[in-house]
């Protein structure tokens, strides 16, 4: 009987240390389970978010382009005034005046009199009131034949004059022309066909589209020693803004860069966004100036005297995380400092400026030394960034020719955006470096104050030599 009592225990004994085993394995199992559905949870979550918090142009550095419905418009950067559209009390009106110097005078005299009918051809006049008009003449192209004649010298020499630089084929396009191309090419963003259509319409010129590459290829050369001295002074100025955005080339992913402060912009295409780009057109970086940027790290990276983090960028991230963690007042807080300080630098240099900035610095020492929670992920994050880049926020504080943002950048780059949009991608390489040079010599000339067409005619006249390749 004993023996069957320890049969019977020694089987429970077994099949107990079975069912334990199995139960072991299957709570493994389970743990393992829950860690995953706990991450895929996590993944859902942050998912979730972004469509209850979504990015766009309003808060965060996403193009306007790339908005999938329109943002709110509370979220502007710009603080509301209280004032009405418009001009304002005190502005002065500006309307179409006349010219003291007409060039077509018509004469209007009264031939009767309204009351009885009589003649006034014999009467005396004198000018009551002038209007004017102001229009264009039909615009008509002016074809110039040059004739070389040919002498023959005592010495049995015959000696033929030399045609001028501008007619180098029997028939070729003159200096206006090929300024005029580079202008709609690059100012006013025209397609090749669009542009052949106002050529042969409006000023009764037939230029085929492979002649209208041609000039700008033929402008692009003549225009590259004023792009190499833009590039020059690009990189010995003592403020520069620097910026990317990313272009279509046959169909591939290229990129145009720019650099550029208030007299200066020099665009350049490359087929990288890394530092590669920096490096082909500044080796030496900017030892000399503040460099104005965001966070891309071939730009945080680049060799400067001091460095200025936009704080345009900045503000747009913190809008985005006031939105997701609208609990966490540190994100509001950060905001509102770097309004403050772009206040305090507009508002110039007073009496209580140094106390002031003081206040700025002291401010984001506190911000800095109270983190956000740590289960906001990346509202941590961006706290991290911060305090990474602590030194470069505030360094317009100080130097006053330097902005608090790169709004400048952006826009010295954003007209390459416009142009693909009008006139879709590069067909070639050397076409998107050739817009990039007749850009950049167009900026400069805008913020110099020059009439563009007048500067890009004179470009034309540089170098009279025409290409053959």
């Amino acid at each position: 009987m004993s023996d069957l009592v320890n049969i019977d225990s020694g089987k429970i004994i077994s099949e107990l240390i079975i069912r334990l085993d199995r139960l072991e394995q299957r709570v493994v199992e389970l743990e393992r389970e829950n860690v995953f559905l706990k991450k895929e949870n996590d993944e859902l979550r942050g998912r979730i978010a972004k469509y209850g918090s979504p990015k766009n142009s309003r808060n965060s550095s996403i193009p306007p382009s790339k908005d999938e419905n329109r943002p709110r418009k509370n979220q502007s950067l710009r603080k509301v005034t209280g004032r009405k559209p418009g001009g304002q009390p005190g502005h002065k009106g500006n309307t179409l005046k006349m010219t003291a110097d007409p060039d077509l005078v018509v004469e209007l005299r009264p031939d009767y009199c309204r009351n009885c009918g009589s003649s006034l051809s014999g009467a005396g006049s004198a000018v009551e009131k002038t209007r004017q008009t102001v229009d264009i003449p039909p615009i008509r192209a002016v074809w110039t034949e040059y004739r070389a004649y040919g002498a023959q010298c005592a010495c049995g020499c015959r000696t033929v004059a030399d045609f001028p630089g501008v007619a180098g084929s029997p028939v070729s396009y003159g200096n206006n022309i090929e300024g005029l191309i580079a202008y709609f090419h690059a100012r006013q963003y025209l397609p090749f066909k669009r542009m052949k259509e106002m050529m042969g319409d409006v000023m009764g010129i037939d230029i085929s589209e492979g002649g209208i590459h041609y000039l700008l290829a033929r402008f692009a050369d003549r225009a590259a020693p004023i792009y190499e001295t833009i590039r020059q002074r690009i990189a010995a100025s003592t403020v520069v803004g620097a910026d990317e955005t990313g272009i279509k080339v046959d169909g591939n992913r290229h990129w145009f860069w720019a650099w550029q402060n208030e007299r200066l912009t020099y665009i350049a295409h490359s087929d990288t966004r890394g530092k590669a780009a920096v490096d082909a057109h500044f080796p030496d970086g900017f030892p000399m100036a503040t460099l104005v940027r965001d966070g891309w790290r071939p730009q945080t990276g680049t060799v400067a005297k001091h460095h200025q983090t936009c704080l345009a960028h900045l503000s747009r991230d913190l809008n985005y995380l006031i939105e997701k963690y609208g609990d966490d007042t540190w994100a509001s807080d950060c905001r509102e400092l770097l309004f403050n300080a772009i206040e305090l630098g507009k508002n110039g240099r007073g009496e209580k400026y140094d106390t002031e900035r003081a206040g700025i610095i002291q401010r984001l020492q506190k911000i800095l030394e109270r983190p956000p929670d740590a289960d906001h992920k990346e509202l941590r994050t961006f706290y991290k960034r911060m305090c990474k880049e602590r030194p470069n926020l505030f360094n317009f504080l100080y130097l006053p020719e330097v902005p608090p943002d790169n709004n400048g950048s952006e826009r010295a780059i954003r007209n390459v955006k416009v142009k693909q949009k009008i006139s879709g991608q590069f067909k070639k390489t050397g076409a998107a470096q050739n817009f990039a040079k007749i850009r950049s010599v167009i900026d400069t000339t805008i913020k110099n104050g020059m009439n563009v067409v007048d500067a890009l005619s004179l470009i034309a006249k540089l170098q009279p030599q025409v290409r053959t390749d």
